[in-house]
């Protein structure tokens, strides 16, 4: 499964990330990649069935 993410660096160093397709799935990364690899983290538990 393929989701689009949206970048957005921040002021103050790093970037926001966020999937538009998944309400409230966002993370963070003080580089481009490190919030790539921490985003498809934050889709995997997003996506994760509840117990």
């Amino acid at each position: 499964m393929e989701f689009d993410v949206v970048f957005e660096k921040q002021k103050e160093g790093g970037y926001t990330v966020y999937v538009p397709a998944l309400p409230g799935c966002i993370s963070e990364g003080n580089t481009k990649a490190s919030a790539l690899k921490n985003i498809k983290e934050a889709i995997s538990l997003y996506l994760k069935p509840q117990a």
